[in-house]
């Protein structure tokens, strides 16, 4: 029972991290610009973008406290955190 337990676990966090960087992908395609970092950085940008909606869809009252988000809900969470980011870290432009 625990080896059957233990297969599920591993395949559990293997499909977070693969719909995570599905997230951050099309999160940052619908978000034109210049986006900081990698496939890491997508992927945890889509992680968080799904723990974000899910919050917020708790509060809001659309998800139940142990329903996962939905992949749109998700995407636009990711979003969020990228237009903070682009609100918060944007290059000071010189003044002459």
């Amino acid at each position: 029972m625990d080896a059957i337990y233990a297969f599920f676990n591993h395949h559990h966090i293997l499909r977070i991290i693969l719909v995570g960087l599905v997230v951050g992908i099309v999160a940052k395609l619908l978000m034109p610009g210049k986006d900081p970092g990698g496939i890491i950085t997508t992927t945890l940008l889509g992680i968080a973008g799904a723990i974000i909606a899910g919050y917020l869809g708790q509060l809001i009252g659309w998800y139940e406290p142990d329903e996962p988000s939905g992949f749109w809900a998700s995407v636009i969470g990711a979003m969020l955190l990228l237009l903070l980011y682009r609100i918060f870290f944007r290059k000071k432009e010189p003044r002459y």
